[in-house]
């Protein structure tokens, strides 16, 4: 074992310690390994090469899935390689299989703090206190100084788009490098965008907006704004009857607005659960 301070041999009885409590200060990267598991030596170099740049910023606990068999059972181990990031007492990332450098690299960078996470952190406060425009500054500020933490990036997004400014919400998305565009709190940040591009500026009043769709079930402009609208609410499945019925009028309708509207708010939903499983089966429907 590498002679580090950040670098231990948990056990059954000590991971609650070692792992999940100290999670809640810094990353806790768990590796569970065996000596007869060659990958799993290969692997070892590059670790603790990340562990001696980061000093501390992550611990890296190693479980011998041989003498811990319980704690690999516990895990669900089925074969090694096989490592867990734990953060905030809960595991935030499976990887399994060896894995390159520059992989672990972005990984961790995804959670490793940086001097920069405190202006986020000035700045989510500054919003939470009611002063959107001074957290934007901040943020803004910040990611001239660091343009490589994608935190600073998601977070100017997500206020932009709450206060209307979708052109500097999307450049800072596309400024997203393309591991992190990819994951699930950015792709959420797009499918919000995307429907709060749809909703008037003036901030129309659903309630109009129902009126005018009442008044005329062919104005396919109105049912877009309005299904923007109830989205933006939160009320997804309002907003899915009106991007389906979108689709089922006119599927050329806004370069196909029914299906990108309904798969937005799939996006919102997590892709997961009942209301997404019920309107994926009705957009097939139209669909075929």
């Amino acid at each position: 074992m590498a002679d580090s301070p950040f670098v231990f041999e948990v056990t059954e009885q000590t991971f609650q310690h070692q792992v999940v409590e100290a999670s809640y200060r810094v990353p806790v990267l768990v590796d569970f390994w065996a000596e007869w598991c060659g990958p799993c030596q290969m692997q070892l170099p590059i670790l603790l090469k990340l562990v001696a740049e980061q000093q501390g910023k992550f611990l890296l606990a190693k479980v011998n899935t041989d003498v811990e068999r319980e704690l690999a059972s516990h895990f669900r181990i089925r074969s090694i390689p096989t490592m867990k990031l734990f953060r905030h007492g809960e595991v935030a990332e499976d990887i399994l299989g060896a894995q390159t450098e520059s992989a672990l690299r972005a990984l961790l960078d995804r959670y490793i703090e940086r001097a920069s996470d405190k202006s986020r952190a000035e700045a989510l406060q500054a919003e939470r206190d009611g002063d959107a425009e001074r957290g934007l500054a901040l943020l803004r500020r910040a990611v001239v100084e660091d343009p490589d933490n994608p935190r600073l990036k998601l977070e100017l997004a997500r206020i932009a788009i709450g206060q209307g400014l979708f052109d500097e919400a999307g450049q800072s998305l596309d400024a997203l490098p393309l591991a992190a565009r990819d994951e699930q709190n950015a792709r959420r940040l797009a499918a919000l965008l995307e429907i709060a591009r749809s909703v008037p500026a003036a901030g129309v009043a659903v309630n109009d907006l129902e009126q005018r769709v009442a008044a005329n079930p062919d104005d396919l402009n109105a049912r877009l704004q309005l299904a923007g609208g109830y989205a933006l609410e939160e009320a997804y499945p309002a907003a899915l009857d009106q991007y389906l019925e979108i689709l089922r009028r006119d599927r050329s309708f806004h370069n196909d607005a029914g299906r990108t509207g309904m798969l937005a708010v799939f996006e919102l939903l997590g892709n997961t659960g009942e209301v997404v499983s019920r309107y994926r089966k009705l957009m097939f429907n139209v669909l075929h």
